[in-house]
């Protein structure tokens, strides 16, 4: 199974949504908007029976890709790049500064740089946010990504770090921050939450500061093409209103086991049998064509199968949270590989699913769920991630499920109805029966860097607009 999803960070993070307003589940693109004013009494009540049926809005995904939004934000030592790929990277440091690896206790001196995006109001005032980036950092660089937002009641947080990152492991030990809070919000590995969402508190508006670190005297840089951050204000709900089957397809995504590598590397939490989430990574980023050399999987023992997925459990392991299911890594890893980019935000239903499957699109999902909730698993979990890759003709979920024997027993389908439930919901009942959390529709999407007209018209329907 997962780390992810384990009581040190989900099961606390589940209280802070405790109070999240009353709603159904909705596609993440959806908004809660009536008409305009009618010239008739039939038309108002038209328009108001439209507002009243229209779900609320309870997920918010912006970033910054283009050129012009790197230009929009405020540069310190930072220039934006230009190109097919804009980005912003190193131009002029501003000096450098000391920083000890807490995992190496190290200390080295590194060149900074600084770019702040602008204030993002947020559309749906959210009781957790998370952020995610794609970036390049060569050998001798790295990056820190912080958040900072204003509440509802018009105070502020502190700047509160949200990851520090490099595809590699050789300059520094990539890893989560703990011990962050200011009493009223903390942030949980990878995932900032309002600490009582019951009295009201939300966050309004949020922005995000990159800093991009690099050996002092080099030309190199980290280049970021890629910043997002997705508010969410997810009802609190043990079951959600089910969706309509309206496709049959199923795409030709890769297979791969993580539990044929149990004992492997156990120095990447404890081995295969937590590599749910590394594992569902490679699946989808060799469906879009990654592919790592020789050269990159030397390191590994040759006598073990599928070395590319030892590969991106230690590319996505977390030292801080020692474990390779901090979700915004998993999407910067799968952005290493050539024109691909990747993101975590919510889906609001198996709807979204479909609608991206319908593009060639297949997703990364977050679950937890007792051997009962989910006929055919097999098992329970307090956390793991499978591929969703397609959908039987009566509306079923066809996943690739990384909890199998072997790579040829991956492919499963599952019921659709007990898969959207353990998928979408927030709370639900552990096997003492006592009450834990659910991810409220967590999802990971990997998608090209220049995506075809149909899939940008289906990230953008479900709230990923590229």
């Amino acid at each position: 199974m997962s780390r992810a999803e384990q009581p040190s960070r989900r099961t606390v993070l589940a209280a802070a949504v405790a109070a999240a307003v009353a709603g159904g589940s909705a596609p993440a693109a959806t908004a809660a908007t009536a008409a305009g004013s009618a010239d008739t009494a039939t038309a108002e009540s038209a328009d108001t029976a439209t507002a009243e049926s229209a779900p609320a809005r309870t997920v918010d995904y912006r970033s910054w890709t283009t050129y012009a939004d790197w230009r929009a934000g405020t540069a310190k030592g930072t220039r934006a790049v230009a190109g097919l790929r804009p980005g912003v990277a190193v131009g002029a440091p501003l000096g450098t500064v000391d920083y000890t690896d807490p995992h190496t206790k190290t200390t080295a001196t590194w060149e900074y740089a600084t770019w702040t995006s602008p204030v993002q109001k947020l559309a749906v005032p959210s009781t957790e946010v998370i952020a995610s980036w794609n970036a390049s950092t060569p050998a001798g660089t790295w990056l820190q990504v912080e958040l900072k937002g204003t509440y509802s009641d018009g105070t502020d947080t502190p700047w509160y770090v949200m990851g520090r990152w490099a595809s590699g492991d050789q300059d520094i030990k990539r890893t989560s921050v703990d011990d962050q809070t200011d009493g009223r919000s903390t942030v949980w590995t990878d995932t900032f939450a309002i600490d009582d969402a019951s009295t009201g508190l939300r966050l309004a508006s949020c922005r995000l500061r990159l800093t991009l670190y690099r050996r002092p005297g080099t030309k190199l840089t980290p280049t970021v093409w890629r910043l997002g951050a997705m508010g969410s204000d997810v009802p609190d709900r043990f079951t959600v209103p089910a969706s309509v089957p309206g496709l049959a397809q199923e795409l030709a995504v890769p297979r791969y086991s993580q539990e044929i590598h149990l004992g492997q590397y156990p120095e990447y939490d404890s081995g295969g049998e937590a590599w749910c989430s590394p594992t569902s990574s490679q699946m989808i980023v060799e469906y879009w064509g990654g592919r790592l050399t020789a050269a990159q999987l030397a390191w590994v023992d040759p006598s073990y199968a599928d070395p590319q997925v030892c590969h991106a459990a230690r590319h996505t392991y977390d030292h801080q949270y020692a474990g390779c299911g901090n979700w915004p890594f998993n999407a910067a890893y799968a952005a290493t590989f050539k024109d691909l980019q990747g993101v975590v935000t919510r889906l609001g239903s198996l709807t979204d699913l479909e609608t991206l499957i319908a593009a060639g699109i297949p997703a990364i999902t977050s679950q937890s769920f007792l051997k009962e909730e989910l006929t055919g698993a097999g098992y329970g979990t307090s956390g793991h991630l499978m591929t969703v890759i397609g959908f039987t003709a009566e509306g079923d979920v066809i996943a690739n499920d990384p909890f199998s024997a072997d790579d040829t027993a991956v492919r499963r389908v599952y019921r659709r109805r007990e898969f959207e439930n353990i998928w979408l919901r927030t709370k639900r009942y552990n096997a003492s029966g006592k009450v834990a959390s659910g991810t409220g529709g967590v999802c990971y999407l990997y998608f090209p860097a220049r995506p075809t007209a149909r899939q940008c018209m289906a990230l953008a329907a479900v709230g990923v607009p590229v």
